[in-house]
């Protein structure tokens, strides 16, 4: 009797969200938590690993986590379905409820994969809510699957937050809040735009300097900054961390300083982290780290993109930074993060994009 309750309660669940939910409402949460369905005693075999791939710290200049994991049975999946970020764990052929849930959600096709690739990782998007990300990490046995999370714990973290920043764009991109005027002026006096967000109002240009800054206006306590600088007939051979660090410096320094006294901004040698990544189809410098006054000892996280264009011989630089010294600011520099990723030069964009923007500077 107690096997057959249990089935049952398994079929239900299995139906309730096969079957249920077509609407596909938009996922909901918070963007670093990630819901963990797996047997408790699954769990614990995992967990280690999972925490590893997830629950990178990241300093702010305070230690904060990139995701935070949450640990959801399988009797629990009716709480969860329409959050943003979900993992199964699970053996791919047991009488768990982990393992049953992964059976009804995927094919012989995926099954096959799953036994023959000890690297697979299936995932499924929109499963049970609109921008939702589900990864089913399963094996022939619990061992397999801490072993696969083991081994491609930078894919599936790298796949989070590429899911993450999708949403968040979708979020901050809205026509309504675009300002289209200084986007339009930044395209026709310098090849390039930025989206500018009704939040953000332009600080400074400096046009022979090749320098602009935005500076965010709605809350002065989380404030957010955003710059672009560029050289002119460069070469691709200044796209170097080394390099990162001496321009950044420089411009902060001439750009960043205070009109008070003589405090400038730098970067934090020792904090400081860069990968290659590439940028809207560009070879690009991706830095992370912190940034801290000379003279008051403020401190704050910054991102930074060096990438190269190739028809017109430049050298961008991209920059968001962050100064919230209350706040958790895991988030807000995320934000900076994906609105630096709307940078486009000309030759990125459509002739129907640009000509929208010309017309826009004909409007009063």
């Amino acid at each position: 009797m107690k096997k057959y309750l249990i089935a049952l309660s398994i079929f239900s669940i299995i139906y309730f969200f096969n079957g249920c939910d077509s609407s596909r409402k938009p996922a909901t949460g918070f963007e670093d938590e990630i819901y963990v369905i797996a047997d408790s005693s699954d769990y614990e075999e995992v967990n280690e690993s999972l925490i590893k791939a997830f629950e990178v710290q990241i300093n702010t200049p305070f230690p904060e986590k990139l995701f935070i994991l949450k640990q959801i049975t399988p009797d629990q999946l009716g709480n969860i379905k329409n959050k943003k970020n979900i993992v199964i764990a699970a053996e791919l052929n047991s009488n768990s409820g982990a393992s049953k849930l992964i059976q009804s959600i995927i094919d012989d096709d995926i099954k096959r994969k799953i036994n023959s690739d000890k690297d697979y990782i299936y995932y499924a998007y929109d499963l049970w809510a609109k921008n939702q990300l589900v990864a089913i990490v399963s094996g022939k046995t619990i061992d397999d699957v801490d072993f696969k999370i083991e081994k491609n714990k930078d894919s599936l973290r790298t796949s989070f937050q590429k899911e993450s920043d999708l949403r968040l764009r979708e979020s901050l991109y809205n026509p309504k809040f675009e300002q289209k005027k200084i986007e339009s002026k930044l395209l026709i006096d310098y090849g390039w735009i930025i989206y500018a967000h009704k939040d953000f109002q332009l600080q400074k240009i400096k046009p022979k300097e090749k320098f602009v800054w935005f500076k965010s206006v709605a809350d002065l306590d989380k404030e957010k900054s955003l710059f672009v600088f560029w050289m002119d007939s460069a070469s691709y051979l200044y796209i170097t961390p080394d390099s990162v660090k001496s321009i950044r410096d420089r411009v902060t320094k001439e750009f960043y300083k205070s009109n008070s006294d003589s405090s400038y901004i730098v970067l934090i040698d020792s904090l400081v982290n860069t990968t290659e990544v590439s940028f809207n189809g560009r070879f690009a410098l991706c830095t992370q780290g912190l940034w801290k006054n000379t003279k008051n000892n403020l401190v704050g996280p910054f991102i930074n993109y060096l990438l190269y264009d190739e028809k017109k011989h430049r050298i961008y630089m991209l920059d968001g930074s962050v100064n919230a010294p209350k706040y958790y600011k895991r988030n807000l520099i995320q934000q900076v993060d994906v609105m630096l990723q709307s940078f486009r030069t000309t030759s990125d964009l459509s002739d129907d994009r640009i000509d929208e923007l010309i017309e826009e500077s004909f409007k009063n």
